[in-house]
Formats: structure tokens, sequence, C-alpha cells
């Protein structure tokens, strides 16, 4: 997984073991509808689907995380953002828990919640298209990344720099800041949100659809910049999201959103573990450290490189690298592989696919296992490479031998570039100086092993961050939740909110007092209302 690559998350260890069409414009509001909507068949829904319905497993089961499956009373399929102020407002007429769902990619139980008795899931609002009326693309919540890069693409040449894995929702991955493989060298996805639209509640207990755009000018902007990072089911259910660049001009949709590169180059890079030393991971671990260090600057080069290095349990057998880098541009592939392995005596098998941009989008990141594991993820962003202590913690981990399981790994992602060039307030998503990303991950099959699995990745995270209270000193990503962040018995360290949002925490705090006074969005690592932890 990425965040992007969100979908990454047992690649080394356990694997080892349609045309876009224009619709015409929108009105404004929340009943915005095309004006030859009447010639078109009705969305889905509105469907209150209740236990002992044929299609409740299905919906109520839709997650990724094998360890969480729901059981709410009804879960509402939707097709419009009426239908959705619709089954909001019932939920509150009726004082039930509710939520929302979109590709279902959560790690945590923040919608397979005991406590969630309604769930929204918005899998049917998948439309893609340009709204001239706000020069922008328009993407409905329920819109999978891979659809939405089919159509923008193949509508009008451009896309936004969202996640790898095409299964992914865009309702979820936006609001948390949204990253992949083309944001070192254009931005987050939010870097190109223009306006969102979302179905909020007021004091009074009254539903309804609110659009609120990034213009200066827009009594509403502060809740257009709570969805550029400051995570999901905090302050309502979005419904749309608006793609423009800041400062594209003109009426030409092809200019008002980034072109991605014609081609791309996909490789699979892996070692054999067993012919590695600790003294040969280190160096190894050190190398890509020290190249991201050097190579991670905006406007760099260096930075249409994206890589992955895997670092997996020695039982998985290998170590791995994926990662992408625009066709003609081999040459900085083989720089950034000769720098890693400078020095280490174990020669790579190397793998390079070369495809058109559209098609490598949509085969995703290599090795995904799809939504049959249980999980447990955490994250962390660098400013620099790991410590040497670090390494030889990380090494430890990956090499005890009174843990015989082969699917726990760390993955660190390059990032920075075109991400670090605006200041960590412009949007929600406060990581504006790093230049990598960390997914730890391990997963598992038999519920009476959850002990076992979590208890080595916490020691893992705990060990390696023992300088700073057993949490990274420059932060965590929202989208990749880890709840330990809040249990006192493993964090010690920094807040999780000022994990997760820094200085951005006190603004979010009073936006969602004002956007839902009644806190009838929240979960675990939710915006708490101001005075609450």
């Amino acid at each position: 997984m990425s965040e992007h690559t969100r979908r990454n998350v047992l690649r080394g260890g356990l694997a080892a073991t349609a045309a876009g069409i224009a619709v015409p414009a929108l009105g404004m509001g929340s009943a915005e509808a095309a004006p030859n909507a009447a010639a078109c068949p009705p969305p889905p829904g509105p469907a209150k689907v209740g236990r002992g319905e044929p299609r409740y497993p299905s919906l109520a089961s839709r997650g990724y995380n094998r360890r969480f499956v729901g059981n709410p009373e009804h879960v509402w399929v939707v097709g419009t953002t009426e239908h959705v102020v619709r089954a909001v407002q019932d939920a509150v007429d009726s004082g039930k828990r509710i939520t929302v769902r979109s590709g279902g990619h959560g790690f945590e139980n923040f919608v397979a919640d005991p406590a969630v008795q309604v769930v929204v899931d918005t899998s049917a609002m998948t439309a893609v298209y340009y709204d001239p009326h706000r020069r922008a693309f328009a993407v409905e919540a329920g819109a999978l990344l891979g659809d939405v890069y089919r159509r923008l693409y193949l509508g009008w040449g451009v896309t936004i720099p969202a996640g790898w894995c095409p299964s992914v929702g865009a309702g979820g991955h936006v609001v948390g800041g949204g990253f992949g493989p083309l944001s070192r060298s254009m931005g987050l996805a939010v870097d190109h949100l223009h306006a969102v639209e979302v179905v909020v509640v007021d004091r009074r207990g009254r539903a309804r659809s609110v659009v609120a755009t990034r213009e200066p000018s827009d009594p509403n902007r502060d809740l257009w910049w709570a969805h550029t990072g400051g995570g999901g089911g905090s302050f309502g259910i979005v419904t749309r999201y608006w793609f423009r660049t800041p400062g594209a001009l003109g009426d030409d949709p092809s200019r008002l959103l980034p072109a991605p590169p014609p081609g791309m180059l996909s490789f699979t890079i892996s070692w054999d573990w067993s012919k590695f030393t600790e003294t040969s991971f280190a160096r190894l671990v050190r190398n890509h450290g020290a190249w991201v260090e050097r190579n991670s600057a905006p406007g760099s080069p260096s930075t249409k490189l994206y890589s992955e290095l895997q670092l997996n349990r020695r039982l998985a057998g290998t170590i791995g690298m994926i990662g992408q880098v625009p066709a003609g541009s081999e040459r900085l592939l083989d720089e950034h592989l000769a720098a890693i392995n400078d020095g280490v005596p174990v020669t790579p098998v190397r793998q390079v696919r070369s495809q058109a941009w559209l098609a490598s989008a949509l085969a995703g990141s290599p090795g995904d296992p799809g939504p049959v594991y249980r999980l447990q993820v955490k994250s962390g962003y660098l400013r620099r490479r790991l410590t040497d202590r670090q390494i030889g913690v990380l090494h430890h981990h990956l090499t005890r031998t009174d843990y015989d399981h082969p699917g726990g790994s760390l993955s660190l992602y390059t990032f920075g570039g075109q991400v670090n060039t605006l200041a960590p307030d412009a949007t929600a998503a406060p990581h504006r100086d790093t230049i990598m990303k960390m997914f730890f991950a391990n997963g598992w099959e038999n519920p009476a092993d959850d002990a076992r699995h979590l208890t080595w990745l916490r020691e893992l995270y705990r060990d390696l961050f023992a300088d700073t209270g057993g949490v990274p000193a420059d932060g965590a990503f929202i989208n990749y939740p880890d709840t330990d962040l809040a249990d006192p018995a493993w964090n010690t360290g920094a807040p999780w909110h000022a994990l997760y949002f820094k200085d951005n925490y006190a603004r979010l705090q009073q936006i969602k007092a004002t956007w839902d006074p009644r806190n009838l969005f929240h979960h675990a690592l939710s915006i708490k209302p101001p005075r609450a932890r």
C-alpha cells in the first residue's frame, strides 16, 4: 500500500512464504446536478441495508484489515450527496453512532468499531468529470484511484499525484494528504485540492452539505483547509473533491492539473538476505539514507525517481526495493542502485518493466496481497537517515531467532522534493521538511497469534525510537493510523496529535468546534474538540 503505496503491506514477508467523459457543467450548492441528469440512469440508493439482508455481509465487512470486521445495525448505500444528507439526518434523529467508508482500506477499526451503529457506504459515488463552472476536476468520494487516473488521463492527459494502489478510494485517501510515486516531483494530492463538498451537522442537529474552497474570500475556507491533511472521520462526510493546481490559468482543462510522464519504468530489486552480515546490512541501509539526504531537495532531477526499500525479516529470504522512474531516465535508477549497493558484497537482482504511464498506474505496486491478513501498521517521517544505533536495532529485530514469523517489515519510502516547497501550515499536512516516510507492517492469519505478532512490531518501533519516548521525533502519517500512539504504555514521548498534525492541531480543533459542534464524527484518532485531549 503506498499511501500511495499503502498496500505494500506484506509484499516482502508473507509474499515470500474506460475513457474519461466530460460531464456537463454542474451548478453550485448541495443539490448540484448535471443539466441532462434526467436522461441518465438514476444513481444507486438510497438503500438502508440491515442485518439479515443478502447485501449486508458484503457491505459490513468491506475492509482491508481482517482483525476488524464491522457489525453495524445497518449500512446506507448512497449514490448522491442528497442521499448522504438523508442518511446522516436519520442517524442524528435516531441517536445512532455513524461513520463512513469509501474504498475500505483503513488499517484501524475506525469503521469496523463495535460502537458504530450506522455506516454510510459511498462506493457507488464514483463520478470523475470536468466541472467548467469551477474550472476544476470533480472526483466523488467513492471513486477508486485507478478510475480517477484512467478518466483524468484518457479524457484530458492530466493526473493528481496520489497513491500507487489503484483500489484505494479517494474519500479517505485525499483527506489524509494523499501521496504516491509522483509526489516528489508534483507534491501531495492535497496540494492540488481546490474544493471539497462535505455533509456536516450543526449544533441543532441539522444535516446539510457545504462546499468549501481554497479561495481566500470563501467564508468556509477553514473547512477546505481541514481536509488537506486533517484525516478522515473528524468533520463530516466528504462526498466530492475538486482539483485544480494553484496558479493554473485559463479554461483549457488539460492545463489545470499536471501531466504525468508518457512512460514509466517500474523496477523491482532484490538482495539475498542470507548473504548479508550485520556489517553489510548496515552499509546498505546507511547508503540508502545518504542517497536520500543528497537527492530530496525541491527541484532536484532525482526527485523524478521514487523508491521503497523493503527491509523484511531475514526469514522472508530477500531484502527488496521497488519503485518507478520516467521512461528515458534509467540513468537515475542506475545511479540510485549503484549508490545504495556501494561497498555491499551482495549482488542485487534487477527487473525493469517499461510501460505507458497509465498502464503502470493501473498495475499498482508489485505484490499487493489484498485484504486477506490480520494487520498492524505504524509509520514515521525522517528528516535525515536512520542513525547507526537505529540500524543496529532494526537488524536485531529483523534477524531475531526467538520470533519465527517472516511477515514483519519496515519500508523506507523516498519523500521530500516538491512536497517540501509549502509551509507547514499551508495545508493541514504539516510534514514539509522530511525526506523519507517509514511504513512498518506485520501480517498474519490466525487470531490466536495476535498478541505475539503485535508485540514484535511494537517492540521494534519502541526500540527504534527509544531516544524520543518510543515514537518518531519527526512525526507520523495519519493515513497509516496507529492507536498505540495514543497509548501511554507505548508512547512516552510527544502526544499523538503532535506526531500527526504538529502545530496545526489547535487550528484543526477550532475547525472541529465550528463544523462538528456535537462531535458526531469521531474515532480514536479523530480531531478532538477544544479542551479535549
